[in-house]
């Protein structure tokens, strides 16, 4: 599996906006087995995005889907940043299938 954590800042009042836009615009995305919108609780212009995927090759595949280029493109005037990054090989958990 492949997994990434990764931080977004927004601009000032724009969180509900770009949290809708992502979670409209990912709902059908092949290899996805999570992808989890969350608001950091000590900054009201940032998110925190957590996604596992069967392969990095399905997360890249993904970044050209209509409907996530949509999610983009509706996001992107608002986000005036990217934070901590963090790619990660996850192993298991509570709704995921292990790999090992």
């Amino acid at each position: 599996m492949y997994g990434l954590i990764g931080k977004m800042t927004l601009a000032p009042g724009q969180r509900a906006l770009v949290v809708s836009a992502l979670l409209d615009g990912t709902q059908a995305m092949p290899g996805c087995l999570s992808y989890v919108v969350a608001e950091d609780p000590s900054d009201a212009d940032a998110i925190w995005v957590t996604e596992v995927w069967v392969t990095q090759a399905d997360h890249q595949a993904s970044l050209a889907l209509p409907a996530v280029q949509a999610a983009i493109a509706k996001a992107r005037p608002h986000i005036t940043g990217f934070g901590e990054r963090f790619e990660t090989t996850p192993l298991g958990g509570y709704g995921l299938q292990p790999t090992v």
